[in-house]
């Protein structure tokens, strides 16, 4: 009795270290340890507790092509970390090639070889054995939940067969491996969760926050609209927003609407350091806004302000322009009634000026634009002078007759009627439609009866100037020359009768024989005589232009190289163009 006693006692004693072991591995387990950091502890218990020199535990690679060596005792790291790097065990299908640590993971069975030397099959490895050290080992694989994810691999420096005792134990420790390494997977799979959730968690707040400040940002720019703040209430309200300076220019005039300065940033709107923000009401760009260029994109949040501001200020310039439209009506219901020189009209037209706070008793000059006679350049260049004739103050009044844009422009202004005409020129060029516009100013009328005459003079100076090339200019009667000064005569019939008596003969030859000798002379003169400059622009000898000339003078009685024979002529071919400009029909008046 006393015997057994002692050998369960001697039992006893052989077990407890082998409990403490377990029990030390799982009080790691229940702390957040990394899984290298167990794996090295189990390592470094087998070989504690059965004597051997080296442990380690492979597990398969990512791709589950090699096994890798990921807890190790006795193993120097450069060791572990060359094998892994340069020698990993390959998990290959051919068996004949098979390492050991390879045959014990695929097969779920202990494999040993006692002497690595002795052992021919494990030649392709006796390099690493020589190189570590060891001369025997045992490869026991690591389950969880009956399937093998790992090997528990332990060497000694001399030959050694594993009996099944020492197989059996390290089966207790690879079983606590595989505890290990499925705790540590599940707490990898926890960590990851709670990650992806803060992750989410996290962007949700950002995002409600965006929101919740998005929707404050809607709120402030609304009650603008509510109150009726205009534009200049958007910008006012953006740049406290933004922090920043806001500029809104009209488009395509690029008129400055309104400006909110903050913070002592300077902006220049169409400066390289801006950008803008479209305002666009149907299909059309309106307005732009304007705000420093930085040197990051904006943030969401800034990004929905412009959004907002943008649609804010396209319903501002939607109740502007509807309020404007009456005032806009009869303001080309007068300006028509003026140039057209309506009976009717001419009856009220002072009294529907003075409510649009213009006096016509005051002097004001005419400014006529020419659109080419194509609608949509016509309408496009209406626009642009709608919101030019907001300018002045009082402002001036704009209306059409026909394809002709008339403002009618204070004389006494701090602008005069050429500025204006002049800076409408460049609003136009912005269109690309400067070579297709010509701009005309008559000279101030004093009394009613002075605008259909004011009217028809400037129609004609522009038919003029578009007829010589002249778009790049305004054109007035100073810079027509001759012409500006035949315009003002304004009786079409007595400049033709006049150009009739001078050019009688040269016109009734062309008329019977159907000769140019007409169209030779008016480009003589205007290439001041020169004969070789002629026959280029008539596509004929220069012999033949002596001839034409010499039979004009025979027939008008004159030579061409007298100053008052070609003053007459130049006098005669003038009055002809400007008898055919002021001739020119007039569509009937409308407004737009």
């Amino acid at each position: 009795m006393e015997h057994r006693n002692d050998e369960r006692n001697a039992g006893a004693e052989r077990l407890r270290p082998w409990l403490e072991a377990v029990a030390e591995i799982a009080r790691v387990l229940n702390r957040p340890a990394s899984l290298p950091e167990v794996l090295d502890l189990v390592a470094q218990t087998a070989a504690n507790l059965l004597g051997y020199d080296f442990c380690a535990v492979l597990l398969p690679s990512a791709d589950g092509r090699v096994l890798l060596i990921t807890g190790a005792h006795g193993l120097s790291s450069d060791y572990v970390h060359q094998v892994n790097a340069e020698r990993p065990v390959a998990l290959a299908v051919d068996e004949a090639v098979l390492a050991p640590s390879s045959r014990a993971f695929l097969s779920g069975t202990s494999v040993q070889v006692p002497d690595t030397l002795a052992d021919g099959a494990f030649s392709p490895w006796g390099g690493v054995a020589r190189e570590q050290g060891y001369r025997s080992m045992v490869s026991v694989p690591v389950k969880a939940s009956d399937t093998c994810v790992a090997t528990l691999n332990c060497y000694t420096r001399e030959p050694h067969r594993f009996g099944p005792d020492e197989e059996e134990l390290l089966a207790l420790l690879a079983d606590q491996a595989g505890v290990a390494i499925e705790t540590a997977r599940l707490r990898e799979r926890e960590a990851s969760t709670i990650e992806d959730l803060t992750s989410a968690n996290t962007a949700m707040e950002a995002q409600h926050q965006l929101l919740a400040r998005g929707e404050a940002v809607h709120e402030q720019l609304t009650q603008v609209a509510l109150r009726g703040g205009g534009v200049t209430g958007v910008a006012a309200s953006l740049a406290d927003l933004l922090g920043t300076t806001v500029v809104v220019t009209e488009e395509p005039s690029g008129v400055e609407l309104a400006r909110a300065e903050r913070a002592d940033v300077p902006l220049v709107a169409e400066d390289a350091q801006a950008r803008s923000t479209p305002v666009v009401l149907g299909s059309d760009t309106v307005a732009r806004i304007w705000v420093p260029r930085g040197a990051t994109p904006l943030p969401p949040l800034d990004v929905r302000a412009l959004e907002h501001a943008a649609t804010v200020s396209a319903l501002e310039v939607l109740r502007a322009r509807t309020a404007l439209e009456v005032e806009w009506r009869v303001s080309g219901e007068i300006v028509a009634d003026l140039v057209t020189g309506s009976s009717l009209g001419m009856l009220s037209v002072a009294e529907r000026a003075a409510r649009l706070g213009m006096d016509l008793t005051a002097p004001h000059a005419l400014v006529v634009v020419q659109g080419g006679g194509r609608r949509a350049p016509a309408a496009r260049v209406f626009s642009v002078a709608r919101s030019h004739a907001t300018r002045p103050q009082p402002p001036a009044l704009v209306g059409s007759v026909g394809d002709d844009v008339v403002l009618l422009w204070p004389a006494a202004g701090d602008v005069t009627a050429l500025d204006s005409a002049v800076e409408l020129h460049r609003q136009v060029a912005r269109l690309d439609l400067a070579d297709e516009v010509v701009l005309a100013v008559s000279p101030a009328c004093a009394t009613l009866t002075d605008y259909p005459v004011a009217y028809r003079r400037a129609r004609g100076a522009a038919t003029l100037a578009r007829a010589r090339g002249e778009t790049g200019a305004v054109a007035s009667y100073g810079s027509l020359g001759l012409h500006g000064l035949l315009l003002q005569l304004e009786d079409a019939a007595e400049l033709r009768r006049f150009a009739e008596e001078v050019l009688a003969p040269v016109r009734e030859h062309d008329r019977a024989r159907g000769t140019v000798l007409e169209l030779t002379l008016r480009t003589y003169l205007a290439h001041d005589l020169n004969t070789a400059a002629t026959a280029a622009a008539l596509f004929v000898h220069a012999n033949t232009v002596g001839l034409r000339v010499r039979r004009i003078e025979q027939l008008l009685g004159v030579s061409t190289g007298e100053v008052r024979t070609l003053a007459e002529l130049s006098v005669a071919l003038g009055a002809d163009e400007v008898a055919d400009a002021l001739a020119t029909p007039q569509p009937a008046a409308a407004s737009r």
